[in-house]
């Protein structure tokens, strides 16, 4: 169990006191003496271990197994005793170039607040070591702990966008640029990009809608001062949602662009090919004409005859190499 629990802690006034080993005499402290709640955050935990979790805190039997099965859509739940909502924090891989969610689930109760992260990606930490550094936020009780959590989380989906708009912008100028390397499968490239977009919109679409619903009054646990906040947040994700929706439709029209540079590409190939075939038909055919042995051919007997096809020969192929080279072909 220790090395599940992360970290523990009861914050009085928004001041930390270290949790005792019994937990769940720390949140009967914290009920008993008001203006107190218990922080209690865990890293992927098994059903056993979470059981006494979700005895002492009541959390809603739904919520408990959604906590402790991965792979869920960013959401808010109200149940009698507390809200549960899920977050995806978003990490980006610049030298691979791929895009990681994890989860974090938060339970919001009258005097605790319980976190349950799945996988590498999170802001925990850093929000609880920030927090710690303002008081004046932790006197306002768990839904300031959701609050700084839920803008931890959307604030990084700004960051991970403009890193993704710096590779696109590197990826468009690679498409569109002039003298073309042809080391590099651009097409699957772009559709690799579409897919890391597409994972991270999985995790900042869904989550408009429990953003909108903290911004109502009457959602339990969320004091009325901190709707404004909430408002401030689903403002962030209205930004990295409108940057995620417009890098999907730029990759499209990269694509599709790119595509379309491959049929000219194609076509001017054709047309190459094409015209060193048509030169190469000319003398083909005259020498297969002269070729053929017959006994009454014209020109057979004269003695400029030779050079005279020779020099026809050369006539046309100049000719026909003029007129391809004018017109693009070659």
């Amino acid at each position: 169990m220790p090395d599940v629990i992360v970290d523990c802690a009861i914050y009085r006034e928004g001041r930390r006191h270290e949790c005792a080993t019994d937990f769940s005499r720390a949140l009967e402290a914290a009920r008993a003496e008001g203006h107190s709640f218990l922080w209690l955050g865990m890293y992927e935990p098994t059903q056993h271990e979470f059981d006494q979790v979700s005895s002492e805190f009541g959390l809603h039997p739904l919520a408990v197994e959604d906590a402790l099965n991965a792979h869920q859509r960013p959401k808010l739940e109200v149940y009698d005793d507390s809200l549960f909502m899920v977050l995806k924090p978003i990490t980006y891989d610049v030298t691979a170039d791929t895009v990681t969610a994890s989860e974090l689930m938060v339970f919001v109760g009258d005097s605790f607040v319980v976190t349950v992260r799945h996988g590498t990606a999170s802001p925990l930490a850093a929000v609880r070591r920030r927090l710690e550094h303002h008081p004046e936020i932790l006197r306002h009780g768990p839904g300031a702990v959701l609050y700084a959590v839920s803008d931890a989380v959307v604030d990084h989906y700004i960051e991970v966008a403009g890193e993704l708009q710096v590779d696109l912008e590197e990826l468009e100028a690679e498409v569109f640029a002039p003298i073309r390397r042809e080391t590099r499968n651009t097409a699957a490239q772009i559709y690799a990009f579409k897919r890391e977009v597409l994972e991270f919109r999985r995790a900042t679409v869904p989550l408009a809608d429990p953003m909108s619903r903290l911004q109502s009054p009457g959602v339990p646990f969320v004091h009325d001062h901190a709707r404004p906040f909430f408002r401030d947040v689903g403002d962030h994700l209205t930004r990295a949602n409108e940057s995620v929706e417009g890098l999907d439709r730029l990759l499209s029209d990269i694509l599709a662009a790119h595509l379309a540079q491959m049929g000219v590409r194609q076509n001017d190939d054709m047309r190459k090919i094409s015209a060193w075939a048509a030169l190469a038909a000319v003398p083909t055919l005259i020498a297969g004409i002269y070729g053929m042995n017959f006994r009454d051919m014209p020109e057979l007997s004269w003695s400029l005859g030779y050079p005279m096809v020779l020099l026809t020969m050369a006539v046309i192929e100049v000719s026909l190499y003029r007129l391809f080279k004018r017109r693009g072909w070659l």
